[in-house]
């Protein structure tokens, strides 16, 4: 391609994957624009590389469209970038149509490149690895196997990354293997063997042997070992001298020598021979030595090449061969897998064999490509010899990976080399024994919390952990075990259930006695402090039990398979339970062997374990996650539709991941993936009811369970379309006004949206749509397991912030987070979390509580935001990492602190200060501020429907201390709002679910800050009232109450004293008996009550909110004395409607006295009983903050107070009513007794008095409990602090008949001349109510009568004559 059409593709494509990597957003072409502006972490610095040439230039699908491979390199200064762009990337539909000529296929990302503690790390992603030259040249960060390893401690200077596995060319590998027998026959046996092998031969899908060639007999004879070499191999020269010849030196090669090769370096071929040993002269014979070094009688040795092709490769491979290379930690070559060693020893096998030896070498690769000759085919004569370190060109092969069996091996004449062909070093390996090796997985239960750092294998705990316990499991079986292969073992990866540590270990057979060796592990172990038993060491592997996939309602069949070294009795367990103990839900095999789940669920996801008795317990296991069950969702099951030809708009959608299809009767309408929308065309006429049916495709087994489909019916409707109460619609369809239909959500969402029918239009009442990336995730997070929690939230955090502003607009959807956090929350409770995992959380709870979220909070319930502050709890309890974490609005803190602690907050607007004076012991503690929580939490409860009358009024800090020592923290919040007032210092009480003060007290309040100290640590905030009384007019409030409360309790004790001395004259006739009985019992009622608002004020003043235990008690005797003089107000009311309407009633005193104090004490009692009962369960008794007095928003108790005496208040106002009725139409008789009279009028005159004070005392009562205005408190504080004053001048004082049986009377009366108006005995002022007047005059006719005064019984009688006349 022309180099100027090159510049414009690059610049093309630069765009391209650009707006891939850094957006992933639908707006592609306007990501470029705005990609740094969108990734600030991102540097400015972003090479590209371009290459084209034959292998970037693929597949030509026609004549004009070719496919290009674009590198694209990115440096990022933070490593959280990485995993936004694999994030990113797994979002990305692709194939990706950018426009008709264009299309990206696929992006990956295969290399990682990052600073490790002294030096960069490149590391491979899952199906890359990097070539052989790479990983010698840039040291290699682990083993190396068959020509690649995944990781480098280098960046590659010519900007080479990872390469698909399935293109890495071949590795030649060099084996010499050295079998020990006991009979020279094997040789023999092993040479007709090969002799019958057609080479190359294909072990397996990765390996081909080139070439096999015996190379040396070693032979035990009477006077020592003889080493013969084989056809075509000879020994070098410096053998012969060193050893001894056998049978002389031709050539400065010979064929025996007489002794094994310390070295180990057997016989070569002559062209492999170094110049070395060209001159050499006859040594003198070497004695044999005098013992043998080994007990075995014979050996030979043999070479053996491999190839590794790949499995398959639509590309040509160049013919450069890559080789293995030493690991970094030992200069001994990696051994190929388990299964090919295997595979190799296979060839050898015989029970005469004991020994078998793999020495394994390795062709540094040449970049030039290598000739091949014909191979020569090698005779049982044969004697050659190859030298491991200086092998001929002769052992390199080439071979096509796409056609491994016609690939070519070189073998080269030595007669006829091929000058052409570089010769490629080997570099020498030291030796590795295998004994018909095979690879054991085991595990150890370590009883400790799991660490979710455990799930990063290049974590320190992962590394710290796992090297202490390959060390003891090395110390202990190399020790114990025969067949053990010293350092073999291996730890592969750490699974939840406290710890389990998987490991292997590499040894001769599977039936090992790992009894004594298991102790020796337990106890080393024990004394590093980690907790093991000798029982927790198990053979473990992680078996496909099943290998369906499995949905809800299946049966579910598991099959556990015993092996010869496990073949003891079986036991399931899922999820460490026996369900063995459920038998409706789990079904065992008479043999154990099979363990089926009957009609599963989402909740039987879980690890199933199949556990094995024998020498040690052999348990095979696997996870198993049953599917979500798949929610498909058509709307609204009902639609109606005119017959008049239009369409309708059928949708339906389900989880992602699932296909679906629109069928009517059997036909298949249309198909697609997770949503789907089919357009109905409607007839004319002759329109009838049609069924649809969405159900799930390519999924028959689920066809019998009912949610693998849903029904629509689609109905003719009967209105008239063209009415004014008619709403239609294509995707709902007809309806009437306030007909409510169900619609399916948009496009990218999930969910439904409920729409009702106002004004000809279908109007959105309630949105439930979720946006499609949080509904996938809240599906995986139902059967996640800790181990997956790292990655998921990662997933988490970054989906949240890529879709951000739908989020945020998104009720459902930030309900749904919340349901996750909270689930990730309560998954972490048995775990140990680490910074990465926090930080993903904090980021996400920093994007749904953000300013412009607090519209979207309010739609939701308290509990949604009450759910997410018990999930940041509960999560930073399990934070183990120190560090600092901030995001916009959170900042994060965990430290250890060994003496005081202080912390000012760094967050902008925040100086929020943390102060811990003193610290007993050294312990860790986590810190988060938040500074916009309080735009989410509520100020009350979540059963709590009220407006509440608090403001949350600064940030909300969260503390968690490891251990609960600590006992004084002190905080200091900025006020945000400074036209709030009356501080409360609260924490969030889960239990109460509210806000509690419990324990914490305002120590000062200025200007712009409240400081606050608490003697326990959990969720810190203030609260604050947004109609404050000003400080100086609380203070005079405070003054009104007690000085009025302190007269009205001096009044009702100088009530009390007057009524003790005037008790005898006073009480001569039943209706003043009565009437002071009423008195006195108001007075004391009152007085008890007054005492108990004392104490509660007292307690309410100490701590906000009141506590439940010390208030209560007040409050049941307030309530229960207040009720009582309301009733005694009753009685009073009842007795002078009893002595004035009823006058041909009689009663005796005994019987009023009983009716009296049953109701006045009776009634209030079982009122007071009932409310404590229904209203303490809850605790919503007394009220939790202001006073200490009955509940009034949580429980509405205040209305078991408010209802009768209001009630009573009515009551009373209506027997004066009457009372006046009937004086006024008939007058009271002249044969009423005059003192019978006199103390009706009293009596009248208490009912007409207090009775409107009393009640509108307590109207001011409820009005302070709904408004802030002072006018009602003042009028509040006046009338309740002066009723005692009120009953004493209106009861007792304004009574002439007791002023004239006191003592003195002459000075009361010229002390209260000035309130009676010269009231005389008998007589009412003129400015007093026209009834008492009235009453007055009847009273002086009588009194002026004496003679004509009837007895006690029969007054009445006299007064009604009197009226009458």
């Amino acid at each position: 391609m022309a180099g100027q059409d090159t510049g414009q593709i690059l610049k093309y494509f630069m765009r391209i994957i650009m707006a891939v990597l850094l957006t992933c957003d639908c707006g592609i072409w306007n990501a470029y624009a705005n990609a740094y502006s969108d990734f600030p972490e991102t540097s400015n610095e972003l090479k590209f590389s371009y290459i084209d040439g034959q292998l970037h230039h693929r597949r030509p699908r026609n004549t004009d469209l070719l496919e290009y491979f674009v590198v694209v390199e990115i440096n990022v200064s933070q490593a959280v970038m990485i995993e936004q762009t694999k994030t990113s990337l797994a979002f990305v539909m692709l194939p990706f149509q950018m426009d008709n000529n264009t299309e990206i296929t696929s992006a990956n990302i295969t290399t990682v490149c990052q600073p490790n503690e002294s030096e960069y790390q490149c590391v491979c992603e899952d199906g890359y690895a990097w070539s052989y030259n790479n990983c010698k040249t840039y040291e290699a960060c682990g083993d190396i196997g068959f020509g690649s390893c995944g990781c480098i401690s280098h960046i590659p200077s010519d900007g080479e990354g990872c390469v698909l596995e399935n293109e890495l060319p071949f590795t030649d590998i060099l084996s010499e293997i050295e079998v020990e027998a006991t009979s020279i026959s094997v040789i023999d046996e092993m040479k007709r063997y090969l002799q019958n092998i057609t080479f190359p031969l294909q072990l397996d899908k990765v390996v081909e042997v080139l070439d096999v060639d015996i190379s040396t007999v070693c032979n035990f004879t009477d006077s020592g070992y003889k080493c013969v070499c084989e056809d075509q191999y000879f020994w070098p020269c410096n053998k012969c001298k060193e050893y001894g010849s056998c049978d002389g030196i031709t050539n400065n090669t010979c064929s025996c020598i007489n002794d094994i090769p310390s070295d180990r370096q057997f016989c070569q071929r002559v062209n492999e021979i170094t110049s070395d040993n060209i001159t050499c002269a006859q040594p003198a014979t070497v004695p044999p030595p005098t013992a043998p070094l080994t007990e075995s009688p014979t050996q030979s040795v043999s070479t053996e090449s491999l190839s590794t092709p790949t499995e398959s490769s639509s590309s040509t491979a160049t013919q450069s061969t890559f080789t293995l290379s030493p690991s970094t930690e030992s200069t001994a070559m990696p051994s190929p897998n388990a299964n090919t060693i295997n595979r190799i020893i296979n060839f050898f096998s015989s029970n005469k064999i004991n020994r078998i030896t793999i020495n394994i070498y390795a062709s540094t690769p040449s970049k030039s490509t290598q000739s091949t000759s014909n191979p020569s085919t090698p005779s049982k004569s044969t004697q050659s010899t190859s030298n491991p370190s200086t092998p001929s060109k002769s052992t390199q092969s080439t071979s096509n990976p796409s056609t491994p069996s016609k690939s070519t091996r070189s073998t080269s004449n030595p007669s006829t080399p091929t000058p052409s062909t570089p010769t490629p070093s080997i570099e020498p390996s030291t030796t590795r024994t295998i004994v018909k090796t095979t690879v054991i997985g085991m595990s150890m239960k370590i009883s400790q919390t799991y660490d979710i750092s455990l799930t990063n294998q290049s974590s320190t705990p992962y590394n710290e952990l796992s090297k202490r316990i390959e060390s003891a499991i090395n110390t202990s079986y190399s020790k114990k075990i025969t067949g053990y292969e010293v350092g073999s073992a291996k730890v592969t990866g750490f699974r939840s259930g406290s710890v389990i540590a998987d490991y292997t270990i590499i040894a001769t057979s599977n039936s090992l006695d790992f009894v004594a060796a298991n102790i020796e592990v337990s106890d080393s172990l024990s004394t590093q402090g980690l907790n093991v038993t000798k029982d927790d060491l198990i053979l473990s592997a992680q078996k496909d039990l099943t290998t369906e996939p499995l949905y809800p309602l299946q049966k579910v069949v598991l099959n556990c398979t015993q092996t010869e070294f496990a073949n003891g009795q079986i036991k399931w367990t899922v999820d460490d339970k026996d369900p063995a103990l459920n038998k409706t839900r789990y079904l065992i095999s008479p043999d154990n062997r099979t363990l089926t789940v009957i009609n599963a669920t989402e909740q039987d996801s879980g690890r199933y374990s199949c556990i094995i008795q024998g020498n040690v317990t052999y348990v095979q296991w696997q996870n198993i996650a049953i599917k979500k069950r798949p929610s498909i969702n058509v709307g609204e099951k009902d639609h109606y539709i005119f017959c008049d030809g239009s369409s309708l708009q059928l949708k339906c959608s389900v989880d992602v991941g699932y296909n679906i299809e629109w069928i009517l009767g059997e036909e298949v309408l249309m198909s697609g993936t997770d949503s789907i929308t089919y357009n109905h065309k409607i007839k004319n006429v002759n329109c009838t009811e049609e069924i649809f049916t969405c159900r799930l495709r390519d999924l028959p087994q689920l066809q019998d369970y009912g949610y693998s489909q849903s029904r629509v019916t689609v109905k003719i409707s009967t209105a008239n379309a063209l009415s004014d109460d008619v709403c239609h619609t294509q995707e709902l369809g007809a309806g009437k006004t306030n007909d409510v239909r169900t619609g399916v959500c948009g496009n990218g969402l999930k969910g439904n949206i409920i729409y009702k029918c106002e004004s000809r239009n279908w109007k959105s009442i309630e949105n439930n749509c979720v946006l499609e990336v949080i509904d996938k995730l809240t599906s995986t997070v139902e059967s996640l397991l800790v181990e997956e929690i790292p990655v998921f939230m990662a997933n988490l955090s970054n989906a949240t912030e890529q879709h951000n502003i739908n989020i945020t607009q998104s009720p459902a959807t930030v309900q749904a987070i919340v349901d996750i956090l909270s689930t990730i929350a309560n998954l972490s409770k048995s775990v140990f979390i680490n910074k990465p995992v926090m930080e993903d959380f904090l980021k996400t709870v920093d994007i749904i509580i953000s300013d412009n979220v607090s519209n979207t909070w309010s739609i939701l319930e308290n509990k949604t935001s009450i759910k997410l502050l018990r999930a940041i709890e509960d999560i930073s309890d399990r934070l183990t990492e120190n560090g600092e974490i901030y995001k916009t609005s959170i900042q994060l803190i965990r430290a250890t602190v060994t003496n005081s602690f202080n912390l000012t907050s760094s967050l902008p607007n925040s100086t929020t200060e943390i102060v811990i004076p003193q610290v007993p012991r050294a312990t860790n503690i986590t810190i988060i501020i938040f500074t916009t929580l309080d735009n989410v939490l509520p100020t009350h409860g979540s059963n709590d429907s009220r407006k509440s009358d608090v403001r949350i009024n600064g940030d909300v800090v969260v503390v968690k201390v490891d251990n609960k020592m600590i006992n004084n923290i002190s905080f200091t919040f900025d006020i945000t709002n400074q036209s709030l007032g009356n501080p409360q210092c609260v924490f969030w009480n889960f239990i109460l679910d509210n806000w509690d003060s419990t324990g914490c007290e305002v120590k000062r309040n200025n200007i712009g800050n409240t400081t606050c100290e608490c003697n326990h640590t959990t969720s810190f905030s203030i609260l604050m009232s947004p109609f404050h009384i000003d400080p100086s007019h609380r203070t005079a409030l405070a003054y009104i109450t007690y000085i009025g409360v302190a007269i009205s309790i001096a009044s009702l004790i100088i009530c009390l004293i007057i009524e003790i001395i005037v008790w005898k004259s006073m009480t001569r006739n039943d209706t003043s008996y009565m009437r002071h009985v009423s008195i006195v019992n108001i007075a004391v009622s009152l007085l008890i009550a007054n005492i108990c608002f004392i104490i509660g004020a007292a307690i309410a003043e100490q701590e906000q909110p009141t506590l439940v235990g010390r208030c209560s008690p007040a409050v049941f005797f307030m309530h229960f004395f207040y009720l009582a003089l309301f009733f005694w107000m009753l009685m009073s009311a009842l007795l002078l409607f009893y002595r004035t309407v009823m006058v041909l009633s009689q009663m005796s005193r005994a019987k009023m006295m009983a009716i009296a104090f049953i109701v006045g004490y009776g009634a209030p009692l079982l009122i007071a009983a009932i409310t404590v009962a229904s209203t303490a369960g809850p605790q919503n008794y007394i009220s939790k903050r202001d006073a200490c007095w009955l509940n009034w928003y949580e429980s509405k108790a205040l209305l078991a107070f408010v209802i009768p005496a209001l009630t009573i208040v009515a009551i009373n106002l209506v027997v004066l009513a009457v009372v006046l009725y009937k004086i006024l139409r008939r007058g009271v008789g002249a044969a009423t007794q005059p003192d019978e009279k006199h103390a009706l009028v009293v009596i009248a005159r208490c009912v007409a008095i207090l009775t409107p004070i009393f009640g509108l005392t307590w109207g001011f009562g409820i009005g302070t409990m709904v408004s802030q205005k002072q006018g009602i408190h003042v009028v509040f504080a006046l009338l309740n602090s002066l009723q005692g004053f009120f009953i004493l001048v209106f009861g007792t004082l304004l009574d002439s008949k007791v002023r004239e049986s006191l003592p003195g009377k002459l000075l009361l009366q010229k002390l209260t001349s000035s309130r009676t108006n010269n009231t005389s005995a008998g007589t009412l002022s003129t400015s007093g109510l026209p009834f008492l007047r009235r009453w007055r005059n009847v009273y002086n006719v009588s009194e002026a009568n004496p003679s004509s005064a009837l007895p006690s019984s029969d007054s009445s009688i006299g007064s009604y004559a009197a009226l009458n006349n």
